[in-house]
């Protein structure tokens, strides 16, 4: 049975819980159907999607570290059109009544708005999530997500063309994320979401050269989550839109820390690889912790955070 205390209202969606995947870290769903049940979940994010396929980068594409995974996978899917034709009408049929939040990246502001527009036909989406955390061919490979002004245009070039809600997913590779926050906000975004992965490197020091094949990647993992509870509480200071946290949830503790700073849901990320009832495991865990902690219900959660 559902518990009503941990119903959370996203912009186009209510969730019966805050809890959902990261992008990039369960796929697309129905390749974990044998794990648990999916319709536990508050609602699902997709692997990101590209216009065209993408092979992703060259092996090794991970390195693992004391509380911390690089990754440099390179958005490895297999396009829009192949997402379209079969993972969302897959997930669409097994679980009908599951909200499906829909990453996107491209590397021109053109193909993001293609992307957003063609994602958008799917029934089940309810929601996309912009991965700004790409390199913008148009402004020599910088990422998109480090430019106020790139994020406001892109955001507001997304927001006319579609009707659903738009959930940005902000780099923490930049100066002040906050003026990347309320950029996001001011070119329409709905919610936003962070934070994504930290450019970073390891070194062999037998072979004297980097451990991922692309040299650097995206650290990940217990680790940051520190950084992402003080991002979360800068950008929940600066906006008025909902905030999803993600960075580090491993435990219920996790999530309801990334709630407190100002997160109203949570996105779990590396430790679904680590342990693949983690999502489960919060859910069923959350309704004690909200007792334990002096909450009536999970929405009392959000921006709680004293002093």
């Amino acid at each position: 049975m559902t518990d009503k205390r941990l119903a959370v209202e996203l912009p186009g969606i209510t969730l019966k819980n805050p809890i959902m995947p990261a992008s990039g870290t369960f796929a697309f769903g129905v390749e974990h159907e044998n794990e648990f049940d999916l319709n536990l979940l508050g609602a699902l994010v997709t692997k990101t999607t590209t216009l065209e396929p993408r092979e992703g980068n060259a092996w090794p594409q991970y390195a693992h570290g004391v509380a911390s995974t690089l990754n440099a996978v390179g958005l490895r899917n297999p396009g829009v059109e192949a997402v379209l034709d079969e993972k969302l009408p897959a997930l669409a049929q097994k679980y009908p009544d599951l909200s499906v939040i829909a990453s996107i990246a491209g590397e021109t502001q053109a193909e993001y708005v293609e992307l957003a527009k063609r994602i958008a036909t799917a029934p089940n989406v309810k929601a996309i999530e912009v991965n700004v955390s790409c390199p913008n061919v148009d402004k020599g490979g910088m990422e998109f997500g480090v430019d106020p002004v790139v994020v406001f245009e892109l955001t507001q070039k997304i927001k006319r063309v579609v009707d659903l809600p738009i959930y940005v997913k902000l780099s923490p590779n930049v100066t002040n994320i906050a003026l990347i926050a309320k950029a996001a906000e001011e070119g329409g975004a709905d919610a936003l979401v962070l934070i994504n992965t930290l450019m970073s490197m390891r070194l062999d020091l037998n072979t004297r050269k980097p451990v991922l094949a692309n040299r650097t990647g995206g650290l990940s993992g217990e680790s940051v989550h520190p950084i992402a509870v003080r991002m979360v509480e800068l950008v929940a200071k600066a906006v008025k839109i909902p905030v999803i946290g993600v960075g580090g949830v491993y435990t219920t503790d996790d999530a309801l820390e990334l709630m407190m700073a100002g997160a109203s849901a949570i996105q779990v990320g590396t430790a679904n690889y680590d342990d693949n009832q983690t999502m489960p495991n919060i859910i069923s865990e959350l309704p004690d912790a909200l007792t334990k902690y002096g909450f009536d219900k999970v929405t009392e959660v959000t921006n709680s955070l004293e002093g």
